[in-house]
């Protein structure tokens, strides 16, 4: 069988006496694309936040590779390989989109040059042209501010920067929410392919339809508890939409 490259068991999150989060199971495996869904309050920005370690739980544990961890801070998950993808995407957008996919992490020249401080852009190019290719994005330039290029774009750019960096789990939260229909299916094709290079990826969507159309499995969250982890072949909306509603769909567990 094979292990979980993130898993959470039991996870509870309280924050005064609202239960965001009561007992929750979640689990993704290397090469896959889970969506995580739920009606607005059932407890997904809470456990998406908690795994990517912008909060931390009152109960539960958190798994990687099968070990126990612990978050401490989000820089503590992004050292376990976990990136996030937010809705705003966190891009600078003045700088060109090789200055973003190292943003926070630029590469320094050698020698003395290096610690005066000095970049290696020559380098820092190069490698984001080797990302940008390996994940089949093309960008109008990589020298104009990222502001200039289309929300396909600056999407593409954020999933790739994660892509860089992150070595096992990407949440994705909306990743298409805001683009058109041509835009969409490029981000989504980038999706696969970041899941073809065997990370994990993690979509929060209220989309149903792209749901069915690019996820593997799907783990749905009620009023803050788990109600049913299920692979999406043979699905339909309306039983995504009854498991989110009433959570009568039931409960299957899945071995990939």
């Amino acid at each position: 069988m094979t292990i979980p490259v993130l898993e959470a068991t039991n996870i509870s999150r309280h924050f005064g006496g609202v239960r965001a989060l009561e007992q929750v199971d979640f689990r993704v495996f290397p090469g896959e694309i889970c969506a995580l869904i739920g009606d607005n309050g059932a407890g997904k920005s809470t456990l998406t936040k908690i795994l990517s370690g912008a909060d931390r739980p009152d109960e539960g544990v958190i798994k990687i590779d099968g070990r126990e961890v612990v978050f401490t801070s989000p820089g503590a998950a992004q050292d376990c390989g976990i990136s996030t993808v937010y809705q705003d995407l966190a891009l600078a957008p003045e700088l060109t989109p090789v200055e973003n996919l190292f943003l926070g992490r630029e590469q320094l020249r050698g020698g003395l040059p290096g610690r005066l401080g000095v970049l290696d852009r020559p380098a820092m190019r190069r490698k984001a042209v080797e990302q940008f290719a390996r994940l089949g994005v093309n960008l109008r330039s990589l020298s104009v501010p990222i502001s200039t290029l289309s929300g396909g774009q600056r999407q593409s750019v954020a999933i790739a920067r994660a892509a860089m960096w992150a070595g096992r789990v990407i949440f994705m939260d909306e990743p298409t929410a805001a683009l058109g229909v041509i835009q969409t299916e490029r981000v989504l094709a980038l999706i696969r392919q970041v899941r073809d290079a065997g990370l994990a990826v993690v979509l929060i969507s209220h989309n149903m339809p792209q749901v069915l159309a690019i996820a593997d499995r799907v783990e749905v969250l009620r009023l803050g508890k788990s109600v049913a982890q299920m692979p999406t072949r043979g699905l339909r909306v309306e039983d995504l939409v009854s498991a989110m509603t009433s959570g009568t769909y039931g409960r299957a567990e899945v071995t990939p």
